[in-house]
């Protein structure tokens, strides 16, 4: 990835949150400091089941007035609806702004130089008719767009950035160990600590009360995380998304999304630490008919 390319992903979509309590409103929501969001800042948060247990994350970016949120295409009605529950008589509204507002992931080792960006996570500025930021979970990753959805590629290629391939995009994801919401998240089941939330800057400590902090702030104070998720490599056959993964007859945990490209086969796989202190040979894991190697992330803390 010498050079800078850009993605229209399909699998990403937008809602828009605007009017004068949105960020009261979105910040008793959602995992993340809402208060940090600027033109100058964009955000990465969770929206939680009250116990704590996973529902939505995406990319908090302002745009004039309002919030555009960064959202999975598929499940945005789903996170429109659950958003509007909480409405009640908040001066906001919530919007399927899908139509008009498109996202462009941009990667490559000149990604941000390409678009003016500094490598600091969040940083964000306008771009033609909408906004450009560094990813905030890691800058390694490149940057993100919300551009009206007429002309975005342009836009795009007239800043020097070129048509990229998704399944390069999909491969440094997962090197980098970063989840890719609900397709390596179990949708009420998945628990932010053990998914890098905290490390990916997903997590504000300081702020005030959200929804589903209380087992977020107990799993983290009292040390109760005992899996993460990982990435691995791959000999053999990917394994499908969920499959067990065994050390010798114990269950040490399971997978997630995988890839193959001529660079090889990576995926991410929920490990169980206590199999990783000491680590075991390259090839101990099995997943299916695959043998998997863990490789713990520069970013991450356990």
């Amino acid at each position: 990835m010498s050079q800078s390319h850009y993605l229209l992903p399909d699998s990403r979509g937008v809602l828009k949150v605007a009017g004068e309590d949105r960020y009261a409103f979105l910040q008793g929501l959602v995992s993340n400091d809402v208060m940090h969001a600027t033109t100058e800042r964009a955000i990465w948060a969770a929206f939680l089941t009250p116990q704590g247990k996973y529902l939505h994350d995406f990319f908090i970016a302002v745009s004039g007035d309002a919030f555009l949120l960064d959202c999975e295409a598929d499940r945005r009605q789903d996170l429109l609806r659950r958003l509007s529950l909480y409405k009640l008589r908040s001066k906001v509204t919530v919007a399927d702004a899908n139509n008009e507002q498109g996202v462009a992931l941009v990667f490559g080792e000149r990604a941000l130089e390409t678009l003016g960006l500094t490598a600091e996570p969040g940083a964000a500025k306008p771009f033609g008719s909408g906004i450009v930021y560094v990813d905030p979970r890691l800058s390694a990753l490149g940057a993100r767009a919300i551009l009206p959805r007429a002309g975005i590629a342009d836009a795009l290629r007239t800043a020097g950035v070129e048509p990229g391939n998704a399944d390069d995009y999909d491969r440094h994801r997962i090197a980098l160990g970063v989840p890719d919401g609900s397709r390596d998240l179990k949708v009420e089941k998945a628990i932010l600590l053990e998914n890098g939330f905290n490390e990916l800057h997903g997590i504000d400590w300081d702020k005030g009360c959200y929804m589903g902090q209380e087992l977020t702030a107990r799993t983290h104070y009292r040390g109760l995380v005992r899996k993460r998720l990982m990435p691995v490599n791959i000999e053999g056959p990917l394994p499908a998304p969920g499959t067990p993964v065994m050390l010798g007859d114990k269950e040490a945990g399971e997978t997630a999304s995988a890839t193959r490209t001529d660079g090889g086969a990576v995926g991410l796989a929920m490990i169980r630490i206590e199999y990783l202190d000491p680590p075991p040979p390259p090839g101990s894991f099995v997943a299916g008919e695959a043998k998997l190697t863990p490789l713990k992330p520069d970013w991450a803390k356990f």
